[in-house]
């Protein structure tokens, strides 16, 4: 079997197998131990994290969705496989403009701090909005992560809403501001979680960053 069709069959086994929400943390304090590896989605609020999770899993309110941005003010953990081969973790949406500064602080403190220090974080998964491309609170993560050395890499949400044209251009853009930082991964995904464009591909991602 190829390497690919090892990943491809792979692919298969884990997300056609039990995937279940664990448990949200409102603090550091309430996260697992850090026993296997996990894979975060972060983003701004309202990219679109917890409706991308549900499409990359197959599920359709593994995660809860909302269209007031913000809603999400955990980390929330699914485990993966049955005992769990690893995790995925929702992350607070962060840059939501109107919270008010003591809440948008301490989403931003709980983000980074356990991006920081989660030893066992195999990549993040940076979800940017493909109409809006990076903003100054994508690059101070960015930033963030390089100085931790996480890896990430960037998925474009929302790719449906652009014509191809302008997806290319935002995807070549996106990418050459992505070259800039040490720990991003060199290749650019976009998804829509309505159409299912990049989700098999992202899954493939997922367990080659798990390895």
């Amino acid at each position: 079997m190829t390497d690919n069709a090892a990943v491809e069959e792979e692919v298969r086994r884990v997300f056609s197998g039990p995937i279940d929400f664990l448990k949200s943390a409102p603090t550091l304090e309430f996260i697992p131990e850090a026993d296997m590896p996990e894979i975060a989605f972060a983003g701004r609020s309202n990219v679109g994290k917890s409706t991308l999770l549900n499409a990359l899993t197959n599920r359709k309110n593994l995660a809860r969705t909302s269209n007031t941005p913000g809603r999400t003010q955990e980390l929330n953990f699914f485990e993966v496989g049955d005992p769990p081969d690893f995790r995925l973790v929702d992350m607070p949406g962060y840059g939501f403009a109107k919270a008010p500064p003591k809440v948008a602080a301490n989403w931003k403190r709980l983000v980074f701090e356990f991006l920081r220090g989660r030893p066992n974080l195999r990549r993040v998964l940076l979800l940017i909005d493909s109409r809006r491309g990076l903003k100054p609170a994508d690059h101070e993560l960015m930033d963030m992560l390089d100085e931790a050395a996480v890896n990430y890499r960037v998925v474009l949400t929302k790719a449906d809403k652009l014509k191809d044209s302008q997806l290319v251009a935002t995807k070549a853009a996106v990418g050459e501001q992505s070259q800039r930082h040490a720990a991003a991964h060199p290749d650019i995904l976009p998804t829509s979680s309505e159409t299912g464009l990049g989700i098999e591909e992202l899954r493939k991602a997922v367990i080659e960053a798990i390895g």
